[in-house]
C-alpha cells in the first residue's frame, strides 16, 4: 500500500490527524526501560492517531542498543498505523541510496525526512521508492531556521523555492513537505504552493506552534493531509506510572480539539 493510501485509512478510521513522536529523553521518562515506554505509549494511543514518529536521535544516542529498541518498537505498532522516519539525512547520491536503503527495506518505515541542501541528486534516492513517503524539511519550527530558509532568491524566500522544487520532483506523488506549526503565515503559503501535497507540522506544544492556527493553515482543501505531531505534550503528560493513561488524555483532547478546528 502507498504511504498516502495508508495515512488517509489510518486517520479516517481513527478520525484523526495527530501524529505523535515517539523520542524517549531518559531524562523525562517516569521509567528506566525505553521499550516498556513506548510499548505503553503506542498501545494507549494507537486509535487516537493517524501516524507515529520516531526520532532516530533519540535511538542512535543510545549507541546499538538503541537501534535494537527502535527495531523493537517499530514491531509494537499496529501495521495499519503508518511510521515516519524522522532521520532528516541528506548526502551525495550513493550515500543517500544507502541512507535510503537503511531507512525504507532495513527499518521498514513508511516514510522519512530528508534535507534538500544537497539539492536532487540527494532527494532521487528516496523517491525512488514509490510506495514510501519522503518529507522534504522546508521551513522547520526552530527558531534559527529563518538563518537560510528565510534568504531571498530572485525575490523568493527560500523555504517557497524548497516548495516548488519538491512540487517538481513528485513525479511519483509520494513527496511531502516538513512545515512548522511556529510560522503559521508561512504554512499558509506552502499549502497554497503545494495544495495536494501531505504536510508534516512539528512545533505544538513545547515550541509554542499554536493548533488552531496549524490545522487551518496546513489541511487541504478536505480537510486532511495536515499531519500535526505532538511529541513532548503527550509522552511527558505524566512524571508518574499512570504516564500511558495520561498520554492517552492528553492525546484524546488534541486528537479532538484538530477535529473540532476542522468542524468535525
Amino acid at each position: 500500500m502507498r504511504f498516502t493510501d495508508k495515512l488517509l485509512s489510518a486517520s479516517r478510521k481513527n478520525k484523526s490527524w495527530l501524529c505523535i513522536g515517539l523520542d524517549p529523553d531518559p531524562e523525562l521518562m517516569p521509567v528506566i526501560d525505553v521499550l516498556e515506554f513506548n510499548k505503553a505509549i503506542i498501545e494507549s494511543t494507537s486509535d487516537l492517531v493517524c501516524a507515529y514518529k520516531p526520532n532516530l536521535a533519540f535511538y542512535e544516542a543510545m549507541g546499538t542498543d538503541g537501534l535494537a529498541i527502535l527495531e523493537k518498537t517499530l514491531k509494537q505498532v499496529p501495521t495499519h498505523i503508518p511510521v515516519i522516519g524522522d532521520a532528516k539525512r541528506g548526502d551525495i547520491g550513493n550515500t543517500a541510496k544507502a541512507y535510503a536503503r537503511a531507512l525504507f527495506s532495513v527499518l521498514g518505515f513508511d516514510a522519512a525526512t530528508v534535507s534538500p541542501y544537497l539539492g536532487f541528486d540527494s532527494v532521487q534516492p528516496f523517491i525512488s521508492y514509490e510506495d514510501k513517503a519522503v518529507f522534504i524539511l522546508c521551513r522547520t519550527s526552530n527558531k534559527g531556521a529563518m538563518d537560510f530558509q528565510g534568504l531571498l532568491t530572485d525575490g523568493s524566500p527560500l523555504y517557497e523555492i524548497v516548495a516548488q522544487k519538491a512540487k517538481q520532483w513528485n513525479i511519483h506523488g509520494n513527496i511531502g513537505l516538513v512545515v512548522g506549526a511556529t510560522y503559521p503565515g508561512e504554512l499558509q503559503r506552502v499549502r497554497s504552493i503545494c495544495p495536494d501535497m501531505p504536510l508534516l507540522i512539528p512545533g505544538i506544544g513545547a515550541q509554542g506552534g499554536d493548533l488552531a492556527s496549524a490545522v487551518a493553515g496546513g489541511a487541504d482543501a478536505r480537510g486532511e493531509k495536515a499531519i500535526i505531531n505532538v511529541s513532548r505534550q503527550i509522552l511527558y503528560a505524566s512524571k508518574g506510572r499512570d504516564f500511558a493513561e495520561a498520554a492517552k488524555k492528553m492525546a484524546e483532547k488534541i486528537r479532538d480539539q484538530i477535529n473540532g478546528y476542522l468542524g468535525r
